[in-house]
């Protein structure tokens, strides 16, 4: 506690000159950020002239030592879905664990939570999806600007939790400028046709004399999505997704930066396919699974249940969340800007059956990061920064399979670079201080510490190589160190083990790029070592129910993903694909649910008022696969897109857009799924939608 007072103090009056440069009523206003974006070409893994921002000094796009993917502008307006997970599918590189309509994961090189990890602008978001699939990632992407992907060592300033990869989540609800003209926004309205979807989206940025103010919210309404034939049902019967999302904020805004708060507050519905109390008096004898009177010393695998029909269980989720955030250019001599960020996170489901509640999960949190960046000193550039996290995580319930547990994180982290000549150095380090408390008495210490090297040489003629070489630490979660107990919606039994300490990866990442001229591209190959990789581990199976137990050993992670792009006048094509395997070290086989092969193209283009893109791929069969899993055939999925803009004014536009995928209604299956059989991808749809902007 006094730790996180000193931090707090120290933050404090870090942001006064805010307030004080805020109150200039002669200051003048930055420029507005266009309310509506310019189109980005479909497919292109990252605008070079784009600044990322989750980079902590700012740099672009082209310029990270590690491949980042934005999606901005139309692009991501037209690949929008419900889930974070869903619309970031399909890019490079980026999967998805889906779990229904209601919850998917993005699954980065083969790796998903815990060491993937979403941020809001910055700041973690600090819900519950680190824990389970079927725990929803609490964003509203109708509600993002903008969403980066920071994969291997570019995401190691995020802390152990972004091991393998972060996703910055852009929004506007605090605003950063003053509108143009005073005032600016959207209004959006989309129908979907498989899942009968109903959206409707709208933001609304006022402002003058320094101060602006935002509101914004979203309203979804989808049914249960279609699937193709050969499933056995014509409906996923638990996929449907009610959501409502409001947000209002406003900001002190100058000529250096801006202080601004707000409160989102999001409540969701949505069903848990698969899930399945057949298997709920099953239990562990030792390594072996009894489930009722069949255990596996008889071999008898026959399995008489009662299948009267059940309605689905489902989720009901409520969070409420207050951001701070602050940047400042010049705060200090010597400094080129400053950058806070504090959030407060109130976060509790309820998983219910029956009508009533079965289990509860809460989690409350806090997290502060600041950081400074010093101005050059000769030719080094660089920034230091702080960030504490505490987290109060509970379940109680039928499914209560983990202890109430306090998690507490703090962390100083480095980044600096060097230019000499055509190559740019690049190093930086973390440490952390993670401390986990439970009921049961129990108390564990970590201390990970993570450092990288990487140097980007500048060929000439647009062309660039980068070499990155990482040692990233992370330290278990409560879940892998105390979980025991029954998990039906993954129909698993998880056992922790609490003696479980630090996993090391030591990673390689080399990217070749050409940034400009008519034929683009960006590749990437890498390839991580583990020790003592945490992973949940099969120990026995019955029927489709299993006995895991979370396991270190040794695992290496290889890859490559890319795509190049090559300009025909006004039409532009794209080939990308990626491949990443798995496996345990020593023969011991492959790590279960890894994303198999994936290999497409997409073309795109535009003619006055009227844009387009159409793209294929190939997913592979996965046949590598883990102990107790089972084969997943591959699949085709066609997608296209086809919108009309109108200029209404000269600051008002409108859009009319239809959004197709799965074209040619192929019955698809995702092996990153833990319940890939109950929930296979949506069959076709066309998503229709209309958004103006002023």
């Amino acid at each position: 506690m006094k730790f996180r007072a000193l931090l707090l103090s120290a933050a404090v009056p870090a942001a006064v000159p805010h307030i004080a440069f805020a109150a200039e009523s002669a200051a003048p206003a930055r420029p507005a950020a266009a309310p509506h974006a310019g189109f980005l070409q479909a497919g292109s893994t990252a605008d070079p002239e784009i600044v990322v921002s989750a980079n902590v000094l700012g740099l672009r796009a082209d310029e990270t030592a590690t491949p980042v993917i934005t999606l901005s502008g139309e692009e991501l307006i037209h690949r929008r879905q419900a889930t974070l997970g869903d619309t970031l599918a399909g890019q490079p590189g980026i999967h998805f664990d889906n779990f229904g309509g209601g919850a998917s994961r993005p699954v980065i090189r083969g790796q998903t939570a815990p060491r993937v990890q979403a941020l809001s602008d910055g700041a973690s978001v600090h819900d519950a999806s680190a824990i389970s699939p079927d725990h929803a990632v609490t964003t509203e992407p109708l509600l993002l600007r903008g969403i980066e992907v920071l994969r291997g060592p570019s995401a190691l300033l995020y802390g152990g939790s972004a091991i393998g990869g972060a996703i910055n989540l852009l929004d506007e609800k605090v605003p950063t400028s003053i509108p143009d003209g005073g005032i600016a926004g959207t209004v959006e309205g989309r129908f979907g046709t498989a899942d009968d979807e109903r959206s409707l989206v709208g933001g609304i940025t006022i402002g003058g004399q320094g101060l602006a103010l935002r509101v914004e919210g979203v309203h979804r309404s989808s049914n249960d999505y279609r699937v193709p034939k050969g499933f056995g049902g014509r409906h996923v019967d638990g996929s449907y997704n009610d959501t409502s999302t409001f947000t209002v904020g406003g900001s002190w805004v100058g000529s250096g930066g801006y202080l601004g708060v707000a409160y989102t507050r999001q409540r969701s519905e949505y069903g848990l396919p698969g899930h399945n109390h057949d298997y709920e008096g099953c239990h562990p004898h030792g390594s072996s699974l009894h489930c009722g009177s069949h255990g596996h010393d008889d071999g008898d695998h026959d399995h008489d249940h009662d299948h009267e029909h059940e309605d689905v269980p489902f989720v009901k989720l409520r969070s409420e969340r207050f951001d701070i955030r602050s940047e400042y250019e010049d705060p200090l001599p010597g400094f080129e800007k400053v950058r806070f960020r504090l959030s407060f996170t109130d976060y509790e489901h309820d998983e219910i059956e029956h009508d009533e509640v079965a289990t509860t999960f809460k989690n409350k949190a806090h997290e502060l990061r600041f950081e400074l960046a010093h101005k050059p000193i000769g030719p080094l550039r660089g920034a230091f920064g702080v960030q504490h996290s505490e987290s109060r995580f509970s379940a109680v319930g039928e499914e209560a399979f983990l202890p109430e547990s306090d998690t507490r994180n703090t962390a100083l982290f480095l980044m600096e670079t060097l230019t000499a000549g055509p190559v740019r150095f690049e190093l930086a380090a973390r440490q952390e201080w993670q401390r986990i408390e439970t009921t049961r008495n129990r108390e564990v210490s970590h201390r990970p510490f993570s450092i990288s090297g990487a140097a980007i040489w500048d060929i000439g003629g647009d062309y660039s190589l980068a070499l990155s070489l990482a040692r990233s630490q992370r330290a278990p979660n409560v879940q892998e160190l105390y979980a025991r107990g029954i998990h039906l919606a993954t129909n698993t039994y998880e056992l922790g083990t609490a003696t479980l300490g630090k996993e090391t990866g030591k990673s390689i990442d080399l990217t070749f790029r050409k940034t400009k001229g008519t034929t683009t591209f960006t590749i990437g190959a890498y390839h991580q070592d583990f020790d003592d990789y945490i992973f949940a581990n099969t120990l026995d199976r019955f029927e489709d129910f299993r006995l895991i137990r979370y396991t270190a050993a040794d695992a290496s992670f290889t890859g490559v993903d890319g795509e190049v792009r090559h300009d025909f006048g006004p039409v532009g094509v794209s080939l990308f694909g990626d491949y990443v395997r798995a496996k345990l070290k020593g023969d011991r086989g492959d790590l279960p649910r890894i994303p198999a092969g994936r290999l497409g193209a997409r073309a795109d283009a535009r003619w006055g008022l009227l844009s387009g893109d159409v793209e294929f791929y190939h997913v592979f069969e996965q046949e590598r696969i883990a102990a107790f899993e089972t084969r997943t055939p591959g699949y085709d999925m066609l997608n296209a897109t086809l919108a009309y803009k109108v200029g209404l004014g000269p600051k008002a536009d409108a859009e009319l857009f239809v959004r197709a995928t799965n074209l040619t209604n192929e019955l698809a299956y995702n092996h990153a799924s833990f319940i890939k059989n109950a929930s296979p991808l949506r069959g076709r749809n066309f998503a229709f939608g209309l958004r103006t902007s002023f």
